[in-house]
């Protein structure tokens, strides 16, 4: 891997954990509680529940990719960094940039 492509990554990753914080932000705003007599507009008390168990879930998987980035920031500089955690064979540069935070390669992610 360049140094190019090195940045490259770096600066993907530093751009998707800026995204993810702001994400993190509004989801948990969605996310709160719903008071027994609330309905917004035409929408029932039901649907606004599901809507926010829809965003609860969406809340945990953009945490578990902020600690996966954050983790990514910290190994980016390691020697093994782009190398797959499960078979140790290179991760694709492509593969890094289209999501910054992969640790396995196309074959021991499937």
């Amino acid at each position: 891997m360049t140094s190019e492509e090195k940045a490259e990554i770096k600066l993907k990753i530093i751009s998707g954990i800026d995204e993810i914080k702001k994400d993190i932000v509004q989801l948990e705003k969605l996310t709160a509680p719903i008071s027994p007599d609330n309905a917004i507009g035409r929408i029932t008390r039901m649907e606004a529940i599901n809507s926010r168990s829809v965003n609860e879930a969406r809340l945990n998987q953009s945490k578990l990719k902020l600690r996966q980035l954050e983790n990514m920031a910290i190994n980016i500089e390691k020697a093994d960094f782009g190398l797959c955690v499960v078979c140790k064979q290179s991760i694709p540069v492509e593969r890094l940039i289209w999501l910054p935070e992969s640790d396995r390669c196309v074959k021991c992610a499937g």
